[in-house]
């Protein structure tokens, strides 16, 4: 064997010695790499060296198109997972002011505790309250130090605390030995634009006198409107996600659109079309601007959201701006002592809670999207026309991704509903056989999984009617074509006619218009010569061309005739007994 594999043949002899001696293999998570010290370097050595002989080459890899990452570069075949023990991790430009709350509870009590970024490390060193059989630790606001910390506690898995980093991952529940990961989008509808005096939506349509604002504006406004100048257009022209999407407080959703943090996951939303668009901003910005939300200034937030479920009946969940809206009911339903989520006690109900809440969060947008396709459909219906078409392809694909997010929460229920509790084996029994892999402490209870159900029928709720939506706008575009085909042809055939009409009388005209030296008809009659020919042959003319639509008439007159009269002898017969 050559120089250079040598220590890699004497760590596999000493890792296959431990094994046949029954001793466990080292545990390579839970290891640290440690960086060459200086003496190494100093020494030269001759691995290293070996390893470093392949000149360098010049590759055609494009390095343009990178995946998004929230807080460290990426690069193609990295290290798998985030250790938050690792030196590296520190390096880790993830910051922000984080709101958290956490919630003890059993049967017979219950305590809320607020932290913050630097009181969390404190508190997680207290040993839990052992009269307090659940916990809840739910974080609003995605930082660095929140993450470690409850990394390093809980022990979390390296693979899902590098998922949770990401800004976009499929929902899915990963099952680790004492814990299970699960992460799902999380949408609502949220205000675009508020008035100064932070009214609602309808106050404009309420004031009085604002319809008389509105009418002195005149005709100016409306072009200039259309046109795109002047600031009364702000709000469509500004991209969601940018300035009128900053420092407004939504008092209806209670939802804070802006703040004062530094950080990339607080003070801006994720749009639908931000969270599923690629690098290409002008085409997000386009979408944003005409989508079928913009005129009712709302738009749909979507954020992820991170949930860990641990055997010890602990809870933590991450959400990047939106905790407020999961917590203030779940909170409220733990307040009283006779709600079947305060006398379970069981983490998993606490789960269920928070996955039912966004699919609750969910349903207004499904509502505003109807209406937005009942207004179409009245449009298309009293007017069809080609400008219907470009606003029903913006909704059909918002819809779309509406769907694409709601859709495989079926799937993560079902996993949470069939997941069977299975006792992690040691990773070596005394025979050196490998322990069952995926086996989880993590248990699922019955009453979990019988509210579960309740979930996903919400869910097949929406799909169907998203899938109802999609279909109504498809038929509404093949409604304008095909009407727009059908006013077409109606116009051909009217030319059609004309033309049949006046085709014997051009005929005429250029044989009594040619210069004859003598015509007979012409110098011995008036113009009545001519309507005496004219007429006649018109009369002709029509009857042999159009005798197939004649005959097809006729036809159709014989038959509703006879199915009239047929219809009235039979209730005629009838009221005579």
């Amino acid at each position: 064997m050559p120089k250079r594999f040598g220590k890699q043949r004497v760590a596999l002899r000493h890792m296959e010695s431990s094994t046949r001696d029954g001793g466990d293999p080292p545990d390579l998570e839970a290891q640290t790499p440690k960086s060459p010290t200086p003496a190494h370097k100093a020494s030269g050595d001759s691995t290293s060296n070996d390893l470093t002989l392949r000149p360098v080459k010049r590759s055609r890899t494009a390095k343009a198109y990178q995946p998004n990452t929230r807080g460290r570069q990426w690069t193609p075949g990295q290290e798998p997972g985030i250790d938050p023990h690792h030196p590296s991790a520190a390096q880790i430009a993830l910051k922000a002011t984080c709101e958290i709350t956490v919630v003890e509870f059993s049967q017979t009590d219950m305590k809320m505790i607020y932290l913050d970024n630097s009181t969390l490390e404190d508190y997680l060193a207290i040993p839990k309250d052992e009269s307090m059989v659940c916990r809840w630790i739910n974080v609003n606001g995605i930082s660095w130090d929140v993450i470690s910390a409850i990394g390093k506690a809980k022990r979390l898995h390296r693979l899902a605390i590098e998922d949770m980093i990401n800004r976009k991952n499929r929902t899915k529940a990963d099952w680790y030995t004492d814990h299970t990961y699960i992460v799902l989008p999380l949408q609502k509808l949220v205000h675009t634009h508020l008035p100064t005096n932070e009214c609602s939506d309808s106050e404009d349509e309420t004031t009085p006198g604002a319809e008389g604002k509105r009418k002195k504006r005149g005709m100016m406004y409306n072009v200039r409107k259309m046109l795109g100048y002047g600031k009364h257009n702000k709000s469509l022209e500004t991209p969601f996600g940018e300035s009128n999407l900053e420092g407004s407080r939504d008092p209806v959703k209670r939802y804070d659109t802006g703040g004062s943090g530094s950080s990339e996951s607080s003070g801006r939303i994720r749009t639908l079309q931000q969270y599923h668009g690629g690098p290409n901003k002008e085409r997000t910005e386009f979408m944003e601007k005409y989508s079928a939300l913009a005129n009712k200034s709302l738009a749909v937030a979507v954020e992820q959201v991170s949930i860990f479920l641990s055997s010890d009946n602990t809870v933590v969940s991450f959400f990047e701006q939106s905790a407020e809206d999961i917590e203030t009911p779940i909170v409220s339903r733990l307040s009283s002592k006779e709600t079947v989520l305060r006398r379970s006690s069981d983490a998993s109900m606490i789960v269920q809670a928070i996955i039912d809440a966004i699919i609750d969060l969910a349903i207004p947008v499904a509502t505003a999207y109807q209406d937005a396709v009942d207004e179409l459909e009245l449009n298309v219906l009293t007017e069809p026309s080609i400008g219907n078409t470009r606003p029903l392809y913006i909704l059909t694909s918002e819809v779309s991704q509406f769907r694409s997010n709601i859709y495989p929460t079926i799937n993560l229920v079902n996993a949470l509903r069939d997941h069977k509790s299975e006792p992690a084996a040691p990773k070596h029994d005394p025979d050196g056989n490998v322990g069952k892999i995926g086996a989880s402490d993590v248990r699922i209870s019955i009453l979990t999984r019988t509210y579960l159900a309740d979930v996903e029928d919400h869910c097949t709720l929406i799909v169907e009617n998203v899938d109802q939506m999609r279909r109504a706008a498809d038929n509404m575009i093949d409604l304008i074509f095909n009407t727009i085909g059908a006013y077409q042809n109606e116009s051909m055939k009217q030319l059609t006619l004309v033309t049949i009409l006046f085709l014997p009388m051009s005929f005429l005209t250029g044989y009594f218009g040619m210069n004859f030296v003598y015509f007979d008809g012409v110098h011995n009659n008036s113009d009545v010569f001519f309507w005496e020919i004219a007429i006649p042959l018109v009369f002709v003319v029509l009857i042999w061309l159009m005798r197939d639509p004649v005959q097809r008439w006729m036809r159709k007159t014989k038959q509703r005739r006879g199915i009239r009269m047929s219809r009235k002898a039979r209730i005629e017969k009838e009221k005579s007994k």
